[in-house]
Order: C-alpha cells, then structure tokens, then sequence
C-alpha cells in the first residue's frame, strides 16, 4: 500500500512540474494608457512580469515603466533583443525604457538569464 501511495504521489509530482514547465498559462493582454501623443504602461518585476503581455499603438511613442520588487539577481536585467535594449532595473524604483512602435508585430523580452518573459504587440 505505501509503494501505491508513494507512486501516486510522485506521478502527481510530475505531471506538476511538466504543466510548470511546459503547459499552455493563458495570459491577460494589458492596453497601454494614450495620453495625447504618447503611451506607457507599467509592469511589475515580482517573480515575472505582471501584465506579462503589453499591447502598443503603433506609430505613437510609448514607454514601458518597470518597477522590480523581487531581490533576485535573474530579474535584475530585461532584455528587448529585437530592440537591442539590456538595462539594469533597480530595486523599488521605476525604470522607463523607450520601446519603437514604427513597426507592428510581436516583440519579446526577457529576464537576463533568460528564464522569465513577457511579450510587447504593436498593433
């Protein structure tokens, strides 16, 4: 009965650890506030990103404004490949990055160890 028992619970363990990993998580998309001519939205650096998706208008500037609260080294750094942006964001203060919305499509970015993502659509 234990060896039941404990199979069990490690199958259960598995399957857990592969829907972490690899599962389809459903995610909010965020509209940016447009105010005249410009955009910004704000993101929460707590273990990921939250919104970890941000929609842009294209053609209109736009910032998106960090604010890291999780002391991890990993989240330190975001990086916009695609924009070639790599900048530090300090702990428990905002950190604005100027994204290029000239061009629509789907951008993505990442922690520096490239373990944690969010995704910018310019529409």
């Amino acid at each position: 009965m234990d060896k039941i028992l404990v199979t069990i619970i490690a199958g259960l363990l598995v399957g857990f650890i592969v829907w972490w990993f690899f599962g389809k998580h459903v995610t909010k998309e965020v509209a940016a506030d447009v105010t005249g001519n410009e955009q910004d939205v704000s993101v929460i650096v707590n273990g990921g990103y939250t919104p970890s998706t941000v929609v842009l208008k294209r053609g209109i500037p736009a910032q998106i404004t960090f604010n890291r609260k999780d002391p991890s080294s990993c989240l330190e750094q975001v990086v916009f490949e695609d924009f070639g942006i790599n900048d530090f964001l300090p702990q428990n203060k905002d950190h604005a990055i100027d994204i290029d919305t000239s061009k629509p499509g789907e951008y993505s970015y990442a922690c520096g160890m490239n373990m944690f993502h969010g995704k910018v659509i310019v529409k």
